[in-house]
């Protein structure tokens, strides 16, 4: 067992790796340290996942793009890997209609336990790990034309995280605990959240979608998994913002205010520039309809800065 000090050094050092390059954490390895308790179990899949979506995502892909599907049971994600698709998307709207732990149907709007996606996160990796039982029984190894890498990367809907920091910090763990490779969080407001296409959407201070998006990386380095961290957002579309706390904000907002309180904005993609600019996340995720808009995205974070951030529009 390894003592704290020789954790602390050894995440130090693995945050000078270049998988790390330009990301910022205002905590320190002895702060994650300080959170894993003295054992820490391992998450084997969710670290094979991470692994495989990051080399897909820097090279490794069949087609130049990682091509995906959406998958709501652990039979639909065994068909996708037999016909050679490279990763799992598990949507929270899947989710919402018809595998939520509530054993209910539901819109996209976060009405579903929090443990759902998890859950179904856990059920489509077991299923993988039995199929891959089945053919290594049978001597199907790698290097066998038979053989097939049934443990996709799973990309996970954490929708707006349920709640507030700590909900999302929770909520990263048990993605993680279950194996997910990568996890989106949305900068909506969980309570009123909406699908994207919906009209009505609140969005959070850009300072409080950071917030959120920081605990999840903290949940990640305290499980000691490289969890792909997709920072999604639906500035683009909603028109209405909790607070004009922000400084970031404050260009966007009218001045109006509605009788719930909330305060009216001018849709905008640049009002999310300060997101991936301020954090320098894995991916971002805006909802844009045309696609010529996604360029217009780039641009607009590129302009934030020289540097090379790493980015993806539209995921």
């Amino acid at each position: 067992m390894k003592t704290r000090t020789q954790q602390i050094e050894e995440l130090q050092k693995e945050w000078t790796q270049p998988r790390w390059e330009g990301i910022t954490r205002p905590y320190s390895a002895e702060d994650v340290v300080k959170l894993r308790g003295s054992v820490n179990p391992e998450c084997t899949l969710a670290q094979l996942g991470a692994a495989k979506m990051w080399r897909l995502l820097h090279g490794e892909s069949k087609k130049g793009y990682i091509n995906s599907l959406g998958a709501l049971t652990g039979g639909q994600a065994l068909q996708q890997a037999k016909a050679g698709i490279e990763a799992v998307y598990l949507s929270g709207w899947q989710v919402a209609a018809d595998a939520n732990l509530a054993a209910s149907m539901y819109p996209d709007q976060s009405l579903y336990p929090a443990n759902s996606v998890p859950a179904v996160v856990e059920r489509i990796n077991n299923t993988f790990r039995r199929a891959d039982q089945i053919q290594w029984s049978a001597g199907i190894e790698p290097g066998d034309p038979r053989y097939v890498d049934y443990f996709l990367p799973i990309v996970a809907d954490a929708e707006a995280g349920f709640g507030g920091v700590l909900n999302a910090f929770e909520l990263m763990k048990a993605m993680i605990e279950a194996g997910a490779a990568a996890v989106h969080f949305e900068d909506q407001l969980a309570s009123v959240k909406k699908c994207g296409h919906m009209g009505g959407k609140v969005l959070v201070p850009t300072q409080e979608a950071i917030q959120k998006l920081v605990a999840a990386r903290l949940a990640a380095d305290v499980t000691g998994v490289p969890t792909l961290l997709v920072a999604r957002t639906d500035a683009d579309a909603a028109d209405l913002i909790t607070s004009d706390c922000d400084p970031y904000d404050s260009e966007f907002i009218t001045g109006e205010r509605t009788s719930e309180g909330f305060f009216r904005t001018h849709a905008a993609l640049s009002k999310r520039s300060a997101v991936a600019w301020r954090m320098r996340h894995m991916l971002t995720w805006s909802g844009v309809k045309p696609p010529r808009r996604i360029w217009n995205w780039r641009v607009a974070l590129h302009k934030l800065s020289t540097r090379n951030i790493r980015q993806t529009a539209g995921l």
